[in-house]
């Protein structure tokens, strides 16, 4: 076995069995499931609580307006004023209690919620809502012409619904959302971003700690040193892979066991009940069937959505651009860890390294909106950045010469970036106790195997 695969073994198992690499490729997963779930399954409870709510309509014009639902119940008072109910209404038994003072058309300020307690946004919501209807009826009544109610109404019912479909390569059609295409941007970047981030911080830790022990003494008596640098590099790799694919797997099985147990009917019917409850629509306005399906067919929907993403292409997109990216700068970083002494002396060194990471997550949000953009296309070329922001665009639909392009420029840099690295680290592995500056660093670069 060669010297440098013993050091990737070394590097790898090290890793993997440490309880911080097991906890989190567990709860990685979980913590994904649940920013999914969570927000959808909460929904589906249903506030039981029932609100009292008394109503002092000093203008006697609004009675009519108030529609009671199954937790918001209203009272209409009679002959009460403001100062008479503001000191009873708890008493009474009411959680809050509304007056109208003003004519509504004309001063849409008029009305006011008091109560103790802070309401609720739906509360709130239902209440804006109730008059609002109210007063466009009114509104409508006074132009006295007959069915102007009914051809607003049918007015307003008009809408369009835009399907985008993806022409494939044989002819055949899928429909596609730039919603999920978005979506998929995001992660991929981010991914992209974390794992880089993250792993190549590993690598220059890794360097510093056997600096700082003295045990690369021991180790660069029988390894060359570009060959111990490429060993850590490869190994670390090897661990980000493997909590990727965990991550993958695990995600995979929470999705299906959330798709068996949570998206079902019960849910989804109450969700959907909560839902027309929240925006004032009255209960059974949607038919049971549909109201006990329409989650979950939703939820489908969007699954046959994403399978127009070229899912393969992307992945095997995201594997390339990560490894370029990830040996790119976890070179740089083993160059940093090997020309410092610690932690604190490393932050003038990291910042320069971390820039262009930090400005391709800003060129990535605008290639969000504009992914045909120049500055979008000149970034995803660049390879300091091209590993996020080229992610960032493919799901979009990028042309095949601009990501062959982008792979090639990225390889042909790392490898050079390699080559430059190493110069430093062979120096540096073995330099202690001096104040490094970045003239030290390229007298190292430049003179090192002369």
């Amino acid at each position: 076995m060669s010297k440098i695969t013993l050091i990737i073994q070394r590097e790898y198992l090290s890793r993997v069995r440490k309880k911080s690499f097991i906890v989190m490729s567990i709860i990685g997963p979980i913590l994904f499931g649940l920013m999914m779930v969570v927000p959808a399954w909460l929904s589906t409870f249903e506030n039981s609580q029932e609100k009292h709510i008394a109503v002092v309509d000093e203008m006697n014009k609004y009675d009519s307006a108030f529609v009671n639902t199954d937790v918001i119940k209203f009272d209409i008072l009679d002959n009460k004023s403001e100062e008479g109910i503001r000191k009873s209404y708890q008493e009474q038994g009411y959680d809050a209690y509304i007056v109208i003072n003003d004519d509504l058309q004309k001063n849409p300020t008029g009305v006011k919620l008091y109560s103790e307690a802070q309401v609720t946004f739906e509360m709130k919501n239902y209440i804006e809502r109730q008059l609002k209807s109210f007063l466009e009826k009114e509104r409508l009544n006074s132009y006295e012409i007959e069915g102007l109610g009914a051809i607003i109404k049918e007015i307003k019912n008009v809408k369009v619904d835009l399907i985008t479909i993806k022409l494939e390569d044989d002819g055949s059609e899928k429909e596609s959302s730039t919603e999920i295409a978005i979506f998929a941007s995001i992660i991929f970047s981010m991914l992209v971003y974390m794992f880089v981030l993250v792993y190549g911080t590993q690598v220059m830790r890794g360097v510093m700690e056997e600096k700082t022990s003295r045990i690369i003494e021991v180790i660069i008596s029988s390894v060359k040193p570009f060959h111990l640098m490429m060993g850590k590099i490869i190994g670390i790799v090897l661990v980000a892979f493997t909590q990727f694919a965990l991550w993958v797997v695990l995600t995979l099985v929470i999705m299906t066991g959330i798709n068996q147990v949570v998206l079902k009917g019960d849910s989804s019917a109450k969700l959907l009940k909560n839902n027309q409850e929240m925006v004032g629509m009255p209960n059974g306005s949607i038919p049971a069937a549909i109201s006990a399906g329409a989650f979950e067919h939703q939820y489908t929907k969007a699954l046959e959505k994403i399978s127009a993403l070229n899912i393969t292409g992307m992945l095997f997109s995201f594997l390339f651009f990560f490894i370029g990216g990830y040996m790119l700068y976890a070179a740089l970083f083993a160059a940093v860890g090997s020309a410092v002494d610690g932690e604190t002396d490393s932050q003038q060194f990291v910042l320069p390294v971390m820039l262009p990471l930090i400005l391709s997550i800003y060129v990535a949000m605008a290639a969000f909106r504009d992914p045909g953009s120049q500055l979008a296309f000149w970034f995803s070329i660049i390879p300091f950045t091209s590993p996020i922001v080229m992610m960032a665009r493919i799901p979009f639909g990028v042309p095949a010469w601009e990501i062959a392009l982008s792979m090639v420029v990225l390889v042909a840099t790392f490898v050079f970036m390699v080559w430059v690295a190493s110069r430093i680290y062979r120096v540096g592995i073995l330099m202690y106790g001096k104040k490094v500056t970045y003239k030290e660093i390229w007298k190292w670069f430049w003179f090192a195997g002369r």
